[in-house]
């Protein structure tokens, strides 16, 4: 659930393609999800995240609101469907319920779903899309045995990540204690191969993102915010807060690569190409400005951080509106 970029990266030409948006793109394109589902700002970072990481993609904004709805021709035409942070579980799950056979089929098909923090929950068996293998559900992890975060309050959490591509500072390693974002995030629970979790809160063990496949797609889950930026952190008051490691994207950006890479990926004509490498570094696109953090929402009635000071949730002044 999120707010705004405060860098670009630099744009350099993609060695690897993984997807192409339309005959006359060689970007692939990502469509996410904009709309009541999705907190102030979570979209935009997500969307820049996308673009600025190594695949390069190019995104379409999708939702109630947008110019482009979710539909199975538009998805044909993507190469990945990410669903951001929001406030409420259940009320994003009546909204987009309807799409569940869509976003299945696009992910049969080859497509990646990408779910952060609320994405991820309706990745789950439970109000959600029923999109993981059985016995796997995404649990919240507040409510874990040892969990180091156990309010719904704005916190960072460290994560140990297993790199599995080169990204900024890290290549093919795993790292103990990075910093991230946390909101209510999700565990992802049952997972029995260990070479599906891609990262694990430090504190418990409990897995933090995972990779697993469906068809001949893949459904990539975080529960807390590798998108955040700097404004998030500045929210957040409690020990680690300075700590902004997520802010680097390199954990980020090496979960979106990991995904991309696990197998062949819609071209956007009905095929699949096979490349599936990582590339190089991509390009950081202006997507408007981002606001402040959302929280999760799971439980009915929980207080809105609309509802909240606004300067609360920091400033992120290298942002411009872009309608």
């Amino acid at each position: 659930m999120y707010p705004s970029l405060l860098f670009t990266v630099s744009s350099l030409a993609l060695t690897a393609l993984t997807a192409v948006a339309d005959t006359n793109s060689s970007r692939p394109l990502a469509l996410v999800y904009r709309g009541d589902s999705a907190c102030k700002g979570c979209s935009e970072a997500v969307a820049k995240l996308l673009e600025g990481s190594p695949q390069n993609f190019a995104v379409t904004y999708v939702g109630p609101k947008e110019d482009t709805q979710i539909s199975a021709e538009t998805l044909s035409k993507a190469a990945a469907y990410a669903q951001p942070g929001g406030p409420d579980q259940t009320q994003a799950f009546r909204e987009l319920e309807g799409h569940g056979p869509e976003l299945r089929d696009f992910i049969n098909n080859g497509g990646r779903y990408f779910g952060f923090c609320l994405g991820a929950y309706l990745a789950g068996p439970n109000e959600g899309f029923g999109f993981l293998p059985p016995g796997v559900n995404a649990v919240n992890e507040r409510k874990s045995e040892n969990a180091q975060v156990t309010s719904t309050d704005n916190a960072v959490i460290q994560i140990n990540w297993n790199f599995r591509s080169k990204t900024n500072r890290f290549s093919a390693q795993a790292t103990d204690t990075q910093w991230l974002f946390f909101q209510d995030g999700a565990a992802i629970e049952g997972l029995s191969d260990n070479s599906t979790v891609l990262g694990r809160y430090a504190q418990n063990g409990d897995v933090a993102a995972s990779l697993t496949p469906l068809g001949k797609g893949w459904v990539a889950l975080v529960g807390p915010h590798p998108e955040a930026t700097s404004g998030w952190f500045q929210s957040v008051d409690q020990p680690g807060g300075s700590k902004e490691n997520g802010v680097t994207f390199d954990i980020g950006y090496d979960f979106v690569n990991t995904a991309m890479s696990a197998g062949p990926v819609p071209d956007g004509r009905n095929t699949t190409n096979t490349n599936g490498g990582t590339g190089t570094t991509g390009r950081t696109g202006r997507t408007g400005k981002a606001g402040r953090p959302g929280r999760n929402g799971r439980r009915p009635g929980s207080s809105s951080p609309e509802d909240k000071d606004e300067s609360r949730w920091g400033n992120d002044d290298d942002n411009e509106d872009e309608e």
